[in-house]
């Protein structure tokens, strides 16, 4: 399993990003969030944009593609006309685009689509050339809509994922099921209408790639906190129980989407709730 970060730094301040903040629970958890999640000096928490590439015995698979480069995101100043090394980091983990066969998305959201396409002379093109791209046909209907045109998700899905679709490179997740024996998918609505969980089983060990369900470590002790970015407040709460019940049960290792340190981590249930650990 290979981290590849496209970016990591400050990101939103606590109160803007969970409605329901409590100041208290980052005293409580000083020691988990400081100082890799959490920047004193600026009073935002850090968060990493990065994928998670799985190479199974037969298959090359990335988890999400990041924010992308030379996108228009006015509106959204940290995704805006990025210029990163992100396919030079993919290659210093031994992946070349060719090389890629999946791209699972577990949401359409800027930035866990952007590395779909890349510009080249003046359009968009998949990034991944033999790849299929896998998404929730849920995710597609809403986002191909006017929701799509407008608010904070706007453009992305015209040259982010349109342009795979028209290439006849894209699958859905309904339809596909499962990748051979090691990788699968779980519905996990709420932080967006299709968002989906992947699993991945390797012999008696079980990862879990939780996309959005959480976006901070404190959301582990704290599972009734939305984002300010779930669209449905209840499914969203069910589905990060589902992942902190199942992940505790089954003693899988989570692959985050957005924790800074190491991005991995157990959750282990305790009388309280439950409790995240770095690895």
């Amino acid at each position: 399993m290979t981290r590849v970060t496209e970016q990591c730094g400050p990101g939103f301040a606590p109160d803007v990003l969970f409605p329901d903040w409590d100041p208290a629970m980052l005293a409580a958890h000083r020691d988990l969030m400081i100082p890799d999640c959490y920047n004193v000096a600026e009073g935002r928490f850090i968060a990493s944009i990065h994928s998670w590439v799985i190479r199974t015995r037969h298959h090359t698979i990335l988890v999400d593609s990041c924010a992308g480069n030379h996108k228009n995101r006015p509106a959204l100043p940290r995704f805006h006309q990025l210029d990163t090394p992100f396919l030079a980091r993919l290659a210093e983990a031994g992946v070349r685009p060719e090389e890629v066969d999946f791209v699972l998305c577990t949401h359409l959201h800027v930035d866990h689509v952007g590395w779909n396409t890349r510009l080249h002379d003046g359009r968009w093109v998949p990034t991944f050339p033999n790849a299929t791209y896998v998404f929730s046909r849920a995710e597609r209907d809403q986002w191909m809509g006017p929701a799509g045109r407008d608010g904070f998700n706007a453009g992305v899905f015209a040259d982010s994922v349109l342009p795979v679709i028209e290439a006849g490179q894209t699958r859905f997740v309904e339809d596909l099921g499962s990748i051979g024996d090691a990788v699968q998918f779980h519905p996990t609505p709420g932080h967006s209408v299709g968002h989906t969980a992947i699993e991945l089983n390797v012999g008696d060990a079980v990862g879990l790639f939780s996309g959005d369900i959480m976006h901070q470590p404190l959301q582990v002790m704290r599972p009734d906190w939305n984002s300010r970015f779930c669209e449905d407040a209840e499914r969203a709460r069910a589905s990060r129980r589902w992942l902190l019940d199942n992940a505790s049960e089954r003693r899988a290792t989570v692959f985050t989407s957005h924790f800074a340190a190491s991005s991995a981590g157990k959750v282990t249930r305790t009388a309280a709730g439950f409790r995240w650990t770095f690895l």
